[in-house]
């Protein structure tokens, strides 16, 4: 049963659009043009390229934590301008109440840019 607020279903091809990929943070940096708390993180995608993000993660990782750090990300979103910084990416976590945004991240050191499906 559906409500309003439970989200509709989608096909698988609608699924295989959205492209999510491995990368390595490389920088991280407070961003302080933004309202609500936010880092402002370089990123490697190998193949991909570096990419940058701004990611409102500020209440459980430290921007030296991050540097190093394997995440995953949407990829083909277009750029969107955030606080001054052009973000190309979106960071993926889950949003939970007792800790907020918690990083999706592999559980094992893996090749960065690869596609997650």
């Amino acid at each position: 049963m559906t409500s309003d607020s439970s989200p509709s279903e989608i096909s698988w091809a609608d699924f295989t659009k959205v492209q999510i990929h491995t990368g390595t943070v490389l920088e991280a940096r407070r961003n302080e043009k933004a309202r609500a708390p936010a880092y402002v993180m370089k990123i490697d995608f190998g193949e991909l390229g570096i990419k940058t993000s701004s990611a409102q993660i500020t209440k459980n990782y430290a921007p030296e934590d991050l540097i190093g750090k394997q995440v995953v990300a949407v990829t083909n979103f277009p750029p969107k301008r955030i606080a001054g910084t052009k973000s190309e990416v979106l960071v993926l976590g889950a949003i939970c109440d007792d800790h907020d945004i918690v990083l999706l991240e592999p559980t094992f050191r893996v090749k960065d840019g690869l596609r997650i499906g």
